[in-house]
């Protein structure tokens, strides 16, 4: 019977010392996947971003257009880069 009270303890210890083990990682990783979305996300819009910087260039129309895109590569690469250097200080701590 001593054995029965025992066992929670050694579950909740168990517990305890190998779910943050296990957690650390999978943060990490779960920071590594978004800050290649928001990477992926940051040069999606260059292709379209190209072509209206030479619409711009010979019309001298679209600036705004430009404007856009470069602060929606910028935030995106912002976040991707910061989730990189998130995941990197979870898996060093």
């Amino acid at each position: 019977m001593g054995n029965r009270k025992a066992m929670p303890r050694v579950v909740r210890q168990f517990i305890q010392h190998v779910l943050p083990q296990i957690l650390k990682p999978l943060r990490a990783l779960w920071n590594e996947l978004i800050g290649f979305l928001f990477l992926v996300l940051a040069i999606s819009p260059v292709p379209r971003l190209i072509r209206d910087w030479q619409t711009y260039q010979e019309t001298g129309s679209g600036l705004f257009r430009i404007v856009l895109a470069l602060f929606f590569i910028a935030m995106m690469a912002f976040f991707g880069i910061h989730s990189f250097l998130r995941a990197r200080r979870i898996s060093r701590s």
